[in-house]
């Protein structure tokens, strides 16, 4: 059993459907961890490690945790380590957290009068295994839609349209975005460490 450092159940899901059977996931809430565990670091390493020392130091057991980030060029990187909070944070209306269309929403109107488009989702994962710490990290390139695209996925999945493909990741089924996806990526690069470090 290893622990996923998140009680979000659409990263759950989809991280338990690009491990499989190979591993026994489990959540935050099956560990009966019911606190907001914070991520104050300024950088999606920072916040990753920081979530998966937590779980490590209050319930002694192995885990992994992540921290993912939409990086846009043309507003210099943003909303990057803000990603999940963005409206929250930014918005000139008081939003609550983890608001995606909202989140959309801002990223939207701050792009209106941009030609760059292009954009990179950064996912990075964090886990302590065995007494070490390890990090994985999964990138894939793409570009804001001018509008929302899909119904499929969670977050800024409508507005992402990876680089080589035609529609956005929500237009996408949930086998064909995590074969490519950023955290799709990073976790098997998870899946291929733990699975090395088994059969050793």
């Amino acid at each position: 059993m290893i622990v996923f450092a998140t009680n979000n159940a659409h990263k759950l899901q989809e991280v338990r459907q690009i491990l499989g059977e190979r591993f026994d996931i489990v959540s935050l809430s099956d560990i009966g961890c019911h606190e907001d565990i914070p991520e104050t670091a300024d950088t999606l390493e920072g916040n990753a490690l920081q979530k998966a020392r937590y779980v490590k130091e209050h319930y002694g057991l192995d885990c992994f945790a992540d921290d993912t980030g939409l990086e846009v060029e043309a507003l210099g990187g943003a909303p990057g380590v803000h990603t999940a909070r963005y409206a929250e944070l930014y918005g000139e209306q008081q939003q609550q957290s983890h608001d995606s269309k909202a989140n959309m929403a801002l990223l939207l109107h701050n792009l209106e009068k941009k030609d760059n488009r292009h954009a990179r989702f950064r996912t990075v994962i964090a886990l302590i295994y065995k007494g070490e710490e390890h990090l994985f990290e999964g990138i894939v390139e793409g570009d804001i839609l001018h509008e929302a695209a899909g119904e499929e996925g969670f977050g800024y999945d409508p507005v992402f349209r990876p680089e080589g493909y035609d529609c956005s990741f929500a237009q996408m089924s949930a086998e064909t975005k995590n074969a490519i996806s950023h955290r799709g990526r990073a976790t098997q690069k998870l899946v291929r460490f733990l699975s090395e470090t088994r059969s050793q």
